[in-house]
């Protein structure tokens, strides 16, 4: 009970977290609980894109640039890939999308569901107690900022009112989770050959959750039901 605790503990306080910052229209909470679920099970496609790279061996090379293609393609791009699917094709299209900031709430919602399998999986493989505290403080709230931020261009992109700006908002919110994503597992697995790089996957991790806080006040800023008293769902 203590380890699922410890997984579970981060995932509860930032969906609840982000909920609540959804002042003005919150979501149903049906479809939170279902995007939460899809999220989770998504992680079963990355875990297999993720072993395809891994039999390469890339990761394992000596050369950095090699790392760093194969965190950014074999593992960021794959797993934000597995989100965005989620987001693009469940969330999108449904009338309860009604306003930008809907984009994060959902998007960190189906961050959370992924990042809370990930969480069990490493904390009950051969972490315990010591990498469910560490992962509580940087592997969660990294997979909530990738959330935001892709959430925050995915929020534009439903109401742009042009289709082909509409696809490049959302292509730019991949890419503006996979390119964090990618730099902080890079830093953390070059760790071994230059020890310094720990302080630059942290330096990653705060001016990401600096910019998620910076998104999400522009879209609350700009709701369009500001005049309108908070609805609970």
């Amino acid at each position: 009970m203590l380890l699922f605790g410890i997984s579970l503990a981060p995932i509860i306080f930032i969906v609840s977290f982000i909920y609540l910052k959804d002042k003005y229209q919150r979501e149903p909470l049906i479809h939170l609980v279902i995007s939460f679920l899809l999220g989770a099970v998504m992680i079963i496609p990355a875990i297999f894109g993720e072993l395809f790279f891994d039999k390469l061996g890339l990761i394992k090379g000596g050369e950095w640039w090699v790392t760093l293609f194969e965190c950014m393609i074999g593992i960021a791009l794959i797993e934000e890939l597995v989100k965005y699917i989620v987001l693009r094709f469940y969330i999108y299209p449904r009338k309860d999308f009604d306003e930008p900031f809907d984009g994060i709430v959902y998007a960190v919602t189906i961050s959370m569901g992924f990042a809370a399998i990930e969480n069990i999986m490493y904390v009950f493989g051969n972490g315990g107690i010591q990498t469910g505290i560490l992962r509580m403080f940087t592997a969660v709230p990294g997979h909530a900022m990738f959330g935001v931020l892709m959430g925050y261009f995915v929020g534009l992109s439903k109401f742009s009112g042009h289709r082909g700006k509409s696809f490049f908002l959302r292509m730019f919110g991949l890419v503006a989770a996979i390119i964090p994503h990618g730099l902080y597992d890079f830093f953390l697995f070059r760790t071994n050959k230059v020890a310094w790089f720990v302080i630059m996957a942290i330096l990653v991790l705060i001016i990401g959750i600096y910019l998620s806080f910076k998104a999400m006040r522009i879209h609350q800023n700009n709701s369009p039901f500001m005049s309108k008293e908070p609805e609970v769902s």
